[in-house]
């Protein structure tokens, strides 16, 4: 073995066409450190957008997803190559709690809970194996969880972000979906990045040429004001840790680094977001599986253990919650580099950018507008995961214990409807992950066995349980 725990492989060169680089390899450290700042852009502009999203501090979000890959890796004894960036799934559910009134500190309360959450899940799949998963969460009711999710987020993107600059949100759209979709490679995975850089020079440009914009802020509230406000970004330090959450001169809380605080009621909200995560973790052990032609699903376990333990740790300093990156994997599937190396490296590189608050300065100065055309895609893209769920587990919904529960969840969870118990009130995302868990497995139960639509075609061979 080389240094570090890793095998010097094709002498450290770039691997001959259709070689691959396994976890427990690496090139060459100059060629790792590049593949390493890929997976940094790869990551970049969804982990830094989403907590600006959910109310949350970009540069703890930075730093804290360097630090959760790092244990990620190690939990998973460096077996299954992942960056652990900012889930876009607690979007919903934080929009929800600061709409009751709920601060920072509620929001990365419940995002704790959640998150522990996931690490007893992790737990116990570790020691059952992968059946425990399949069992509760079948692709019918995950791909449900996941696109109420998304969807529900759609009035956010058309009311709040959306209104405060109509033109910079249609130019963002525009150049993230032609950058996506266009480009070749890797840089049609960073089109959310390339979107929001071209966006944010579009709005400077407006300032420049047209003078400021009288529109809403993302309270609703018409002034007339520019649209790239870069007076913090001047006096933010370029190396320190980013300030604690403080009241601002206009009454509004800035947020920073806290300690949580705790709400069943807030908790509630979020906890639908679990399933989303171990969606997205199976499916990222899965990829890594496929590409790696190894077996990982001893591993899954460990996998939904770390990230549980990681997103209470983010939690608990005011951080974002965490998940494993499809973006991260598309890097991997370009490269044929699957080596951890270079996502240590990319982790270190995170921690860096972290400690520098002049970055989260200029995160802050995104515009409304911009934020307007980015939503409108990623949270379309949420929910549409949910359905590519259904497709590729062939989830049969011409059948009507299928249909109806998932349906009726749904609407309930993009629709906002509630239903108040006493003084407690469930409502929306909540509410709807309730109605297809019990709506699916309940009706199942109650159908005779030879009545009962079939297992669903794509699910995965269970794996044994660990010693």
């Amino acid at each position: 073995m080389a240094r570090m725990g890793w095998t010097l492989v094709h002498g450290g060169a770039t691997p001959p066409a259709g070689e691959v680089v396994a976890p427990d390899e690496r090139l060459s450290w100059p060629r790792t450190i590049g593949l390493g700042g890929q997976h940094v852009v790869a990551m970049f502009g969804a982990t830094f957008v989403f907590p600006v999203l959910m109310g949350l501090n970009p540069n703890i979000a930075i730093l804290c997803s360097g630090v959760a890959t790092a244990l990620f890796l190690l939990i998973v004894r460096g077996k299954v190559p992942s960056y652990l960036g900012t889930s876009a799934s607690f979007v919903g559910g934080v929009a929800a709690i600061r709409a009751q009134g709920g601060d920072s500190a509620a929001v990365t309360g419940a995002i704790v809970v959640a998150g522990l959450v996931l690490l007893v899940v992790g737990i116990v799949v570790h020691r059952l194996g992968t059946r425990v998963v399949t069992a509760l969460l079948p692709p019918a009711v995950t791909g449900a969880v996941v696109m109420l999710i998304g969807f529900n987020l759609a009035s956010v993107a058309g009311t709040v972000y959306w209104p405060q600059d109509r033109w910079a949100g249609l130019v963002t759209m525009v150049v993230v979906m032609a950058a996506a979709v266009l480009l070749p490679g890797f840089w049609g995975r960073i089109g959310v990045l390339i979107g929001l850089l071209a966006g944010f020079a579009f709005s400077l440009l407006l300032d420049v040429t047209a003078g400021p914009i009288t529109g809403p802020d993302a309270d609703g509230v018409v002034s007339t004001h520019a649209r790239v406000d870069l007076s913090g970004v001047a006096g933010a330090d370029w190396f320190g840790l980013p300030p604690a959450t403080m009241t601002g001169p206009d009454g509004m809380e800035i947020t920073g680094w806290h300690l949580p605080t705790f709400s069943f009621a807030f908790v509630l909200l979020v906890l639908p977001s679990v399933i989303a995560l171990i969606a997205e973790n199976t499916g990222h052990v899965k990829a890594v599986q496929d590409m790696t032609r190894t077996d990982l699903d001893p591993y899954l376990g460990r996998a939904l253990a770390a990230d549980g333990l990681t997103t209470a740790l983010a939690g608990s300093v005011g951080g974002s919650p965490t998940t494993t990156y499809a973006e991260n994997i598309g890097v991997m599937a370009a490269t044929r580099v699957y080596s951890t190396a270079a996502y240590w490296v990319a982790a270190a590189f995170a921690v860096l950018l972290g400690f520098c608050p002049k970055f989260g300065a200029i995160v802050v100065a995104v515009p409304g507008g911009v934020l307007g055309g980015l939503t409108v895609v990623l949270y379309g893209m949420v929910g549409l995961l949910g359905a590519s769920i259904w497709v590729r587990n062939a989830v049969d919904l011409s059948h009507p214990a299928n249909l109806i529960p998932l349906a009726a969840g749904l609407i309930i969870g993009i629709g906002g409807a509630s239903l108040e118990i006493g003084s407690f009130e469930l409502s929306g995302i909540a509410l709807g992950t309730i109605v297809v868990l019990v709506g699916y497995h309940g009706l199942r139960r109650a159908l005779p066995t030879d009545r009962r639509p079939p297992v669903d075609a794509g699910r995965a061979e269970e794996a044994p349980a660990r010693d």
